[in-house]
């Protein structure tokens, strides 16, 4: 009878290991998820790999990829689900700039400039 209990004993210590390594690893409502990108949060490239958009809690920044000079900024706006409408100032022109995006992926934004040109920004990893 007692190597009985001690082979319970050590089952039921493998259980709560196990029990306890869950809790570790899981959040109240269940296991953790990986969680992907929410909206436009994140860096972004455009299709030529010239400039690298940031947009961070209602910011955004546009570096040059090969210098790092900053070339735009400004700020944003969720007016949907996946739409952005973006604001800004070019700081090489000094002049407005203005887009309206529609996020058609996590990892890819078509937009349109108020002068009517489109581009497509890509998340950057």
């Amino acid at each position: 009878m007692t190597i009985a209990r001690k082979v319970l004993s050590m089952g039921m210590a493998g259980v709560l290991a196990t029990m306890l390594a869950a809790c570790a690893t899981s959040g109240p409502d269940g296991p953790s998820i990986a969680s992907g990108p929410k909206g436009v949060e994140g860096s972004w490239i455009d299709a030529k790999g010239t400039g690298l958009s940031t947009f961070a809690t209602g910011t955004f920044t546009t570096v040059a990829t090969d210098t790092g000079q900053k070339l735009a900024e400004g700020s944003y706006t969720m007016t949907g689900a996946t739409s952005v409408e973006i604001h800004g100032t070019s700081l090489i022109r000094q002049t407005p700039v203005s887009f309206n995006c529609l996020m058609v992926s996590t990892s890819q934004l078509n937009c349109t400039s108020a002068a009517g040109q489109n581009f497509v920004l890509t998340r950057r990893a």
